[in-house]
């Protein structure tokens, strides 16, 4: 734990500045990217605000996890930009980048059998040395008790379900307390109680400032908890806006390659997507 917290314990790191509800905190502009000689996003430009819940919707293989990766700047692109807080990703060094923005990959995977409280703690090294670091143990502990894993802190990650393991993992992306919080299909491995749970924090963290970009399946939850949704289809943004706005059962029909319904709920008016079948 020392050596990973002395990776990031680098003198005159510019640390984050405060950001307004409304500010960008992530940009892609012209972006393209290609993976092993084949593309897979072209011409993409997106936005995502201090104060939002930003859903990355789409089929399988249509970019979604591309375009996070590239917005978390874990992926180059073969041309456009990628900005975060107001500077191009290519201007800050890792450590500052890691004091800007937390990424959840889609599975958690560690070698060693650590403590489930270290490796939520792990979420605290980019603020090795500075006057944050104060605030690690704080940090740690609302984030387990948010993602509900405060119960199992003494027990090994290995040992973990995978849902479980897929708290865990988002409960040190919590404890970084970045201002961008960039998360790959964060309910994948999550029962109806806990998917629930994650999309609530998502969010409390948009309301608390934070700018939240979060690749989702379900298009039920993007419609009820995203302010936003972008829908990508064959690696372009098909269409982006709020969900009430976007969700149609024509375009759903086309980009998913299914019959789709979209219908209010009677109860609070979210859009229902519902597959048509064959009764």
């Amino acid at each position: 734990m020392r050596t990973l917290r002395n990776l990031f314990a680098v003198r005159g790191r510019q640390l984050p500045a405060p950001v307004s509800p409304g500010d960008p905190v992530a940009e892609a502009r012209g972006l393209r990217v290609r993976l092993g000689g084949r593309p897979v996003l072209d011409s993409i430009d997106l936005t995502a605000h201090a104060g939002e819940v930003l859903a990355l919707v789409g089929p399988n293989g249509a970019g979604k996890s591309t375009l996070l990766a590239a917005l978390a700047a874990d992926l180059p692109p073969e041309d456009g930009e990628v900005r975060v807080c107001g500077r191009p990703v290519t201007d800050w060094s890792a450590a500052e980048l890691a004091l800007r923005r937390a990424v959840l990959p889609q599975s958690a995977a560690l070698s060693f059998p650590f403590p489930v409280q270290d490796v939520v703690r792990m979420g605290r090294a980019p603020w090795a040395g500075t006057d944050k670091a104060d605030e690690d143990d704080a940090a740690v502990r609302t984030a387990m008790a948010a993602t509900e894993v405060t119960r199992f802190a003494a027990r090994p990650f290995s040992a973990l379900s995978g849902g479980e393991r897929a708290r865990v993992a988002l409960a040190r992306v919590l404890a970084q307390r970045a201002p961008l919080l960039l998360l790959d299909e964060p309910t994948a491995a999550l029962d109806l109680r806990h998917q629930e749970l994650v999309l609530r924090i998502c969010r409390e963290r948009a309301a608390a400032g934070d700018a939240v970009v979060v690749v989702l399946h379900d298009l039920g939850l993007a419609a009820a908890y995203a302010d936003r949704a972008a829908v990508l289809h064959d690696g372009r943004i098909a269409v982006a806006g709020p969900p009430g706005e976007v969700f149609t059962g024509a375009l759903l029909s086309g980009v998913y390659r299914h019959p789709v319904e979209v219908f209010p709920h009677p109860r609070t008016g979210v859009p229902l997507v519902v597959p048509e079948r064959a009764s």
